[in-house]
C-alpha cells in the first residue's frame, strides 16, 4: 500500500498451520520505496483476521481496510464454514483502527471495495460456497453496508480482484468456473496438512464452504454499470484447474488462481496470478 507522504506499506497475514483462526495481520513500512523494511508488527490483533485485497483511501484521507474473519464452531477446525466479512477504518493514517461488520455476509470473503463516487462505494466478494461473486454496497464512505448479494458472474471459492479502469468502467479478473464445473470435493483447503492435531469432527453448519471446484480459466470481464452486469469476456489462460490436492511439485494441482490486475500505461493491463502454484504468471493486455 502507497501511504500518504510515501512509505510503503507490506501487508501480510500470520497463522498456526492451517488454522486460518489464528490469523493476524502484520505491517512492515518502507520509506526507501521498497529498499528497505522496517521490523514487523502486529497491524491487526484480533486472531482470525484475514486480508486479500488493497486499502482504499477516502477523500477525507479514511483508510479502508477491507477484512473476512476467518471463525471457527467449537469444536471444530477452521473449515471457512462461517466466515464472513468486514472492513476496518483508519482516521489517523493507520495508527489506529475500527471494525465494522457487513450485514448478511456469511460465506463472503475477500472483499474487494471499488469507489464510485466520495461516499458511493461497490464491493465484490469470493463466495465460500462456490457459487457466484456476490455484490454490495455503501452511501456513506463504507460506514454501513448492504447486504452482499449474487452477481451475474460465477465463483469456485477462489479470489478475484475487480478496479476501476481511467475510462470509468470496472475490470474483474476471476476464475469463470463454480460448484457446476466440479467433478470433486475437498473436505477443506488444509485436508493434506497434519499438524498434529486432530482431524475435524463432522460439521455441524447448515451449510458447508465447497472446495474443489476448479480453480481455470483466468478470465476478465467488464461493466459499464458497477458491476450490474458484465460484458466482453476474455479467457486470460487455461487448464482443467484441478485443485483437489495442494501438490505442485508433480503438478497434480493445475490451478490458475489468485489474480491481480493493474492499469497500466499505454492503455494496457497488467495481471497476474498463480500458476500451477508453481511460480507467478504475468500477461500485459492491450485494451482495443
Amino acid at each position: 500500500f502507497n501511504a500518504a507522504g510515501g512509505d510503503v506499506w507490506l501487508l501480510y497475514t500470520s497463522q498456526l498451520s492451517g488454522n486460518q483462526d489464528t490469523s493476524v495481520v502484520r505491517r512492515r513500512i518502507s520509506a526507501d520505496g521498497g529498499k528497505t523494511f522496517s521490523p514487523a508488527e502486529t497491524m491487526i490483533a484480533d486472531a482470525g483476521t484475514f486480508i486479500r485485497q488493497p486499502i482504499v483511501t477516502l477523500a477525507n484521507s479514511d483508510l479502508l481496510l477491507p477484512v473476512f474473519k476467518c471463525r471457527i464452531t467449537p469444536s471444530e477446525k477452521w473449515s471457512g464454514n462461517t466466515d464472513n466479512a468486514g472492513v476496518y477504518r483508519s482516521s489517523d493514517s493507520g495508527k489506529s483502527w475500527s471494525y465494522g461488520e457487513v450485514p448478511d455476509s456469511l460465506g463472503c470473503v475477500h472483499m474487494n471495495i471499488v469507489p464510485v463516487t466520495d461516499s458511493h462505494l461497490v464491493a465484490f466478494y469470493r463466495s465460500r460456497w462456490a457459487d457466484f461473486i456476490y455484490r454490495a454496497e455503501s452511501h456513506d464512505g463504507g460506514k454501513t453496508w448492504s447486504a452482499p448479494r449474487p452477481s451475474p458472474l460465477p465463483n469456485n471459492n477462489s479470489s478475484i480482484q475487480c478496479i476501476r479502469l481511467s475510462d470509468g468502467q470496472l475490470a474483474m479478473i476471476y476464475n469463470h468456473s463454480s460448484t457446476a464445473n466440479a467433478t470433486g470435493r475437498r473436505t477443506s483447503l488444509y485436508d493434506e496438512i497434519d499438524d498434529g492435531e486432530p482431524a475435524s469432527s463432522s460439521s455441524t453448519v447448515a451449510r458447508q464452504a465447497f472446495w474443489g471446484a476448479p480453480r481455470a480459466p483466468v478470465s476478465l470481464s467488464f461493466s459499464s454499470d458497477n458491476g450490474l452486469t458484465w460484458q466482453d469476456r476474455h479467457d486470460l489462460d487455461t487448464s482443467d484447474g484441478f485443485c483437489l490436492s495442494n501438490n505442485s511439485v508433480t503438478r497434480a494441482n493445475r490451478e490458475l488462481s489468485y489474480p491481480v490486475l493493474l492499469e497500466g500505461p499505454g492503455n494496457t493491463l497488467d495481471v497476474a496470478f498463480t500458476w500451477f502454484r508453481q511460480g507467478i504468471k504475468h500477461v500485459r493486455i492491450k485494451l482495443a
